[in-house]
C-alpha cells in the first residue's frame, strides 16, 4: 500500500511537470514550475522500493540533437517582452536593472553587453555603474547601496568575478535580497536545498539548465544526474535544483577519484568546471544529455572580439555519444541570459504588487 501511495504522487508530480504546466497559472512564462514546493514529496522510509536493472552493453548512439538555447532563449523572451509592455501600459513602470561592472575584463564586458541588449529588447530599464579595477571595497559597496536604495531599480546585477582584493562574499551580502535576480544570496540557495523551500530567485544559470532540459524533452526525475564543479555560482545551485526535481544527484569535484568512471553512467551530465575539452567521448554514457555549462575563451584573431569561446566538452565527439547535447556558445548562455530578464521582470511585479 506505500509503495503505491508513493507512486500516485509521483504520478501526480509527473503530471505537473508536462507541458500543460505552463497553462496552469496566468502569465506563467517557464515550463519548470514556478513554485519549487510543489515538486516536494513527503519522506517515509516505508516507501522505498528497490530494483536490479540488467548490465547493459551501449553502443555510440546517433548524432546528437542539438539543444538550441537560443532559439528557446528567444522564446522565453518574446513573453518577458509582452509581460513587460502589459505593466507598462497598465501601471505605467517597466522592471529596472542595475548592472555593477569592476575594471575592464575583456569577457566581463562583452557579458554585460549582452545582458544590457537583452534589457533593450525586452523594455527592461537597465543602468550601468562602472568602476575602475583598484577601486575601494567601500566604493564598491556604496554602488550596490546606491541601487539597493533606488526604487526604479527592481534587480541589482554586479558582474563576477570581481578584481582579487574584493571580497567577493561581503559585497553580495549588501545587496538587497529582494533584488538579488543573481540568486547567490544564502538565503536563496539555502532555500533550494531544503524541502519546502522557496527562494525569492533560484540562480539564473542552474534555473536555464533546467528550463531547457524540460522544453527539449529530457526527462529529469528518477535519472542519474552528475554535475562536474561545485562553485557556488552554478555547480551548487544546479545539483541542488536536479535534486528538487528528484533526479539522483553526483557531484564531481578537483578531489573525486575516477571521474570519468562517474560520468559515463549519467543519464544527464552537467559540467561546469571552466576547464576546456575536459570531457572526452569516453567519459559520457550513449544515449545521455550533455548540457556543457563552460565558456572559457580561446584566442582567435578570426573573431570579432579576438577571441572564441569553448565548452568544457569535446563536442566532436561527444555529439556521437549522446542524445541530446548543448552547444557554446548558443545553449546555457542564452538561456542564462533569459532567466536573469524573467527574475528581473518578477522582482518588478513583487515589489509592485503587479499580477
Amino acid at each position: 500500500m506505500m509503495v503505491l501511495v508513493r507512486m500516485r504522487c509521483v504520478r501526480n508530480i509527473r503530471l505537473m511537470s508536462s507541458t500543460t504546466r505552463p497553462n496552469s497559472e496566468p502569465n506563467q512564462i517557464l515550463m519548470s514550475p514556478s513554485s519549487l514546493s510543489s515538486l516536494d514529496l513527503p519522506y517515509d522510509n516505508h516507501t522505498w522500493t528497490t530494483s536490479h536493472s540488467p548490465h547493459h552493453t551501449f553502443k555510440a548512439a546517433a548524432a546528437a540533437k542539438v539543444l538550441d538555447g537560443k532559439l528557446i532563449s528567444m522564446e522565453i523572451k518574446s513573453k518577458i517582452a509582452e509581460e513587460v509592455a502589459r505593466m507598462k501600459r497598465c501601471i505605467g513602470v517597466v522592471p529596472g536593472l542595475g548592472v555593477i561592472l569592476v575594471g575592464e575584463r575583456r569577457d566581463s564586458r562583452i557579458y554585460v553587453r549582452n545582458k544590457i541588449m537583452a534589457c533593450e529588447e525586452v523594455g527592461i530599464k537597465s543602468l550601468v555603474t562602472e568602476l575602475p579595477a583598484d577601486c575601494a571595497q567601500a566604493h564598491l559597496r556604496n554602488a550596490v547601496i546606491k541601487f539597493n536604495k533606488d526604487p526604479s531599480i527592481h534587480g541589482i546585477l554586479v558582474q563576477l568575478p570581481l578584481p582579487q582584493h574584493l571580497d567577493e562574499e561581503e559585497v553580495l551580502g549588501a545587496l538587497s535580497l529582494e533584488k538579488d535576480v543573481d540568486g547567490f544570496n544564502p538565503l536563496n540557495i539555502g532555500n533550494i536545498a531544503i524541502q519546502g523551500g522557496e527562494p525569492l530567485f533560484t540562480p539564473c544559470t542552474a534555473k536555464g539548465c533546467v528550463e531547457l532540459s524540460i522544453r527539449s524533452g529530457v526527462e529529469i526525475m528518477g535519472k542519474k544526474a552528475v554535475v562536474i564543479g561545485r562553485s557556488n555560482i552554478v555547480g551548487l545551485p544546479t545539483s541542488l535544483l536536479l535534486q528538487r526535481h528528484h533526479a539522483t544527484v553526483t557531484v564531481i569535484h578537483p578531489f573525486t577519484e575516477n571521474p570519468q568512471q562517474i560520468t559515463s553512467d549519467a543519464d544527464i551530465l552537467v559540467s561546469a568546471a571552466g576547464v576546456p575539452n575536459l570531457v572526452r567521448g569516453n567519459w559520457i554514457k550513449p544515449g545521455a544529455t550533455v548540457i556543457d555549462v563552460g565558456t572559457s575563451p580561446v584566442e582567435d584573431l578570426s573573431c570579432e572580439d579576438g577571441y572564441r569561446l569553448v565548452g568544457d566538452v569535446c563536442y566532436e565527439e561527444a555529439v556521437m555519444m549522446a542524445a541530446a547535447i548543448t552547444p557554446v556558445p548558443g545553449g546555457v548562455g542564452p538561456m542564462t541570459v533569459a532567466m536573469l530578464l524573467l527574475n528581473t521582470l518578477d522582482s518588478a511585479k513583487r515589489m509592485l504588487n503587479f499580477i
